[in-house]
């Protein structure tokens, strides 16, 4: 049953900066446990109190906390690093976070998999900014455990349909002519869970097997120029890489001779080793499991390879038991980040609402924001720079007046492709499906100002 009722538009007149700013309390870390929620719900309760307790209410709050209160330390004394000696340079040989910021981590949901090593970590999407994920919160996806490969010893081979067959040492790859280019990764089963019902509190959890990052390396078209590829016969390409799952992938032609690349670099330094180091393959705007890590073969072919990750794994069960096979791209998406599940809104007034759209067909061409559950709809400012195949950014003035709302966005990309609602994508594929939910995530704020994860029909 739809969930609309007795909500707000609330679209700003005049400057909406004019109205006290806001303030989000962070979403809990781990809130999947039980006790993780009972100290979640403390820690709201808690807050709250504090506010109301204030005088006037959550509005006063705001206003009060935003006045310096006369005689405040933290404006009136200067602290130590003002006055003392800091830390020297290159004290730490590779730079780290502050230690203020330790609880943004990636994060691996309890209970997912049997064993860490075939399983998920997932990138915190709410605590983010721009488009680019830092490589250490880059989100991992593994089969059988992560290696740290010695590069020395790493080879990559290239057979199949052509007719210079050849293998390559890292250095051999690293003279050749290399690109660099901002893509985003999205597992196919992210927002998996959420097919059937609403099933993970935080955007972490929900959309955080997904993330943005500049590749370095050669294209593959280069490579398979050089080792004379049968344009008559080759149809298809089949990546292998080297870790114990022996991760297989079919890639067509088209693709293999378009955009693919055989990458090193990420962010401006070589992979890390949960991300394949020291090759992977980077296919633009396809589902993850298509980049494999730890490159060691492409073998050129006439048809479909069907192996076990393509036969039994990574398709789409349809509501009449047959399956949907390579379905590969990553279709138009979008989800707000802030406020989003587990935050909680303390105050009345201004609050600048973010998110992330993609597309593996092209770029993102609008973006929509409704906070009415879908009834409106206001066009959101898209950041720059706007990418093919990338994260794009996007941020909405918004004036909340304390009364229960739905948040929402619905991204729109260069082929006219608008992301779906989720009883649209049920109606063609059903509640089982796992792989490729692309759906209108919905936010629900109350009057308390707590941010849940709901499905608007």
């Amino acid at each position: 049953m739809p969930i609309h009722q007795n909500l707000n538009l609330n679209i700003p007149k005049g400057n909406a900066l004019d109205q006290p700013i806001g303030r989000v309390v962070p979403a809990p870390e781990n809130t999947l446990s039980a006790d993780g929620l009972e100290t979640a719900r403390k820690a709201r309760r808690s807050f709250m109190g504090k506010a109301l307790a204030m005088g006037a209410g959550v509005a006063a709050a705001s206003k009060a906390a935003f006045a310096a209160p006369e005689g405040e330390d933290a404006i009136l004394k200067l602290p130590a690093h003002t006055t003392g000696l800091g830390q020297g340079v290159a004290t730490d040989g590779y730079g780290k976070p502050s230690k203020w910021e330790s609880n943004l981590t990636r994060r691996e949901s309890p209970g997912l998999t049997r064993v860490t090593q075939a399983s998920v970590s997932f990138c915190p999407l709410q605590g983010l900014f721009g488009i680019i994920t830092p490589s250490g919160l880059h989100f991992e996806r593994h089969h059988q455990g992560w290696w740290d490969i010695d590069p020395s010893k790493h080879r990559f081979m290239v057979n199949g349909l052509v007719s210079r067959p050849r293998v390559f040492t890292m250095d051999d790859l690293m003279r050749l002519p290399s690109v660099s280019r901002i893509h985003f990764i999205e597992c196919g089963a992210n927002t998996g869970p959420e097919w059937g019902n609403v099933a993970l509190p935080s955007v972490q959890y929900t959309h955080g097997m997904i993330s943005c990052a500049e590749f370095t390396g050669v294209l593959l078209s280069t490579v398979l120029e050089m080792c004379g590829i049968d344009k008559k016969r080759a149809r298809y390409v089949l990546a292998e890489g080297a870790d114990g799952s022996s991760m297989t992938r079919t890639i067509s032609m088209e693709t293999a001779m378009d955009d693919v690349i055989v990458a090193w670099g990420m962010n401006g330094e070589m992979l890390r080793p949960e991300n394949g180091y020291p090759l992977r393959l980077v296919v633009p705007g396809v589902q993850g499991v298509s980049w494999v890590k730890y490159l060691r073969r492409i073998e050129v072919g006439d048809k479909p390879y069907a192996t076990k990750d393509e036969a039994i794994h990574y398709i789409d069960l349809q509501p009449d038991g047959q399956h949907r096979q390579y379905t590969s791209i990553q279709e138009c998406k979008s989800v707000i980040t802030t406020p989003s599940g587990g935050q909680t809104l303390l105050d009345q007034g201004y609050y600048n609402i973010s998110g992330l759209a993609w597309s593996g067909r092209g770029s993102v061409k609008r973006v929509d924001v409704s906070v009415d559950g879908g009834r409106n709809w206001r066009t959101a400012r898209m950041e720059g720079p706007v990418l093919s195949k990338a994260l794009t950014r996007f941020n909405i003035d918004w004036v909340w007046d304390g009364k229960p709302a739905i948040i929402q966005s619905r991204a729109i990309d260069s082929t006219g492709y608008v992301q779906p609602k989720i009883n649209q994508l049920r109606a063609v594929r059903g509640t089982r499906s796992v792989y490729h939910n692309n759906a209108i995530q919905s936010w629900k704020i109350t009057e308390n100002g707590e941010v849940s994860n709901v499905q608007v029909y």
